[in-house]
């Protein structure tokens, strides 16, 4: 009867600690995993006088608007208080459950989008407003690929690091907090070729 028991009580020990593993396993994996990627994005919350900056840069702005790399959700949800259509991607599925509830809570769900999803596999040609919260490492190639995929119209707000080879056209804050505003009209020269097509149009 007492070796019963103790095949009992083994048992129940090695499933508790296996349900502990799978558990553990659960939530640490989309943590960990972003950062085995070719361009470890870490989760940094946006501060308000960050979220504040952005928000300033959107001033006068219209359009769509997303969040590469959207962590809690804190910018697309305060766009959307602004009156935006906002969308963010994130990598970690918590994340954008997190998101999904605050914007839910907020009262701004119908007007916002949380999407699991890897930036690079994303096209942004739809959007007109731009918030990246990058890392130095992918600078240079997410520069390359909004280059690509974006419209003349668009505007990219580019958080803590700016962008390798564009000019800013606006910025604002100092330190961690600062924001740079590079308008695509200008750094693909836009404004220049309609007016040496505009005459030829006219004919």
């Amino acid at each position: 009867e007492a070796g019963s028991r103790r095949r009992v009580w083994g048992l129940m020990v090695t499933a508790g600690v296996s349900g502990t593993l799978v558990a553990l396993y659960a939530v640490v994996t989309p943590f960990v995993t972003p950062a085995l990627r070719r361009v470890c994005l870490p989760f940094v919350p946006a501060t308000s006088t960050q979220i504040q900056n952005v928000l300033k840069m959107l001033e006068n702005r219209s359009g769509s608007l997303v969040d590469i790399g959207s962590g809690d959700g804190r910018i697309v949800i305060a766009a959307a208080k602004r009156g935006f259509k906002a969308v963010g991607y994130e990598l970690n599925p918590w994340l954008v459950w997190y998101s999904r509830y605050r914007a839910w809570r907020d009262g701004v769900h119908q007007n916002t989008k949380f999407y699991i999803s890897d930036l690079w596999k994303v096209s942004f040609s739809r959007y007109t407003n731009v918030v990246v919260f990058g890392v130095p490492q992918m600078m240079p190639e997410l520069e390359k690929k909004l280059e690509e995929e974006l419209e003349c119209n668009a505007r990219i707000i580019a958080c803590r690091f700016p962008f390798p080879c564009w000019v800013p056209d606006h910025t604002t804050g100092e330190g961690i907090d600062t924001v740079w505003a590079y308008d695509m009209k200008r750094s693909r020269g836009c404004e220049t070729k309609i007016l040496e097509i505009t005459p030829e149009t006219e004919l």
